[in-house]
């Protein structure tokens, strides 16, 4: 047991209370939690538990789909769905938003998601991740397409999971960013990183380089400039945004020098979920 330390449940109804659109923000947080329960434990038996391999069907992207986004995906619709506080969701791995129709009419809010982002590394047994963001639902119709695509400063919620030799649970609701790690004895999730920012001065960044013929000249530019650096360090690159934004975080206690952060260009395929909630949206080009 973890006596005296706070479990994402007890900072949730620290953090969210005064009303009860934040009470049911505090219950989908928990659920979105025990769906990244979920995947982390299917991501960790492997092929043990028949999740590696790809499949004929492709992603919205165009991205040939790994048999464990299918089952992530369907970890997060069923939460959602059954769940009832959520009236529409948008996912990676469909190709339009999904409406809802809770029971009760309660849906308050509208979930958009990656929910194996970095499937590529599954095989490899490298780190994947998911990612996530909560909007408000619109009050008296059912939700559109434009409704998923707003300002991420109109998120009332925001964040990612890393699933790699723990797992990580990362997470705002506009009061600072917080990690939490999760206790696989006991099933909780623990806050094990509060207040994480990502730092101004490190050595390293991280980009998807396979897009660099497609930059446009000054990104290539600075890419090359942040390769050579003062000591020709060496970059990393682990192809999960999820990871990466981790990697930024640990620098606070272990880096310096100087740290930029890169974003792959995308084309507009519709709603995109957010990375790291204290870094640009994922379909920004360029973020520092």
């Amino acid at each position: 047991m973890h006596q005296g330390r706070t479990t994402l449940s007890k900072f949730l109804i620290q953090q969210l209370k005064g009303s009860p659109e934040q009470s049911d923000l505090a219950a989908l947080l928990v659920d979105i939690a025990a769906a990244v329960k979920a995947i982390s434990a299917m991501t960790a038996k492997g092929e043990l538990g028949g999740v590696l391999g790809s499949l004929d069907s492709t992603n919205i992207q165009g991205e040939t789909q790994k048999r464990l986004d299918v089952m992530s995906n369907t970890a997060f619709i069923n939460t959602f769905s059954m769940g009832g506080l959520v009236a529409g969701l948008a996912s990676e791995e469909n190709d339009d938003p999904v409406e809802i129709d809770p029971q009760d009419g309660s849906g308050r809010f509208l979930a958009i998601f990656d929910p194996l982002d970095g499937s590529s590394n599954i095989d490899v047994n490298v780190s994947v991740g998911s990612i996530f963001s909560v909007l408000r639902a619109p009050e008296g119709r059912s939700p559109k397409t434009e409704d998923f695509l707003r300002p991420g400063r109109h998120q009332l919620a925001a964040g990612y999971a890393i699933y790699g030799p723990s797992t990580m649970f990362v997470l705002t609701v506009g009061k600072g960013t917080h990690g939490f790690t999760l206790d696989r004895e006991v099933g909780n999730f623990i806050l094990t990183h509060p207040h994480m920012e990502v730092p101004a001065d490190t050595s390293e960044f991280a980009i998807n380089a396979s897009n660099e013929r497609f930059w446009e000249p000054p990104v290539q530019r600075y890419v090359a400039e942040c390769k050579n650096g003062k000591t020709h360090q060496r970059p990393q690159q682990t192809r999960s945004s999820a990871a990466d934004v981790r990697g930024q975080s640990d620098e606070l206690r272990h880096r310096t020098g100087r740290r930029h952060r890169l974003h792959r260009p995308r084309a507009n395929h519709g709603p995109r979920t957010p990375r790291h909630p204290s870094a640009r949206a994922r379909d920004h080009r360029l973020a520092e």
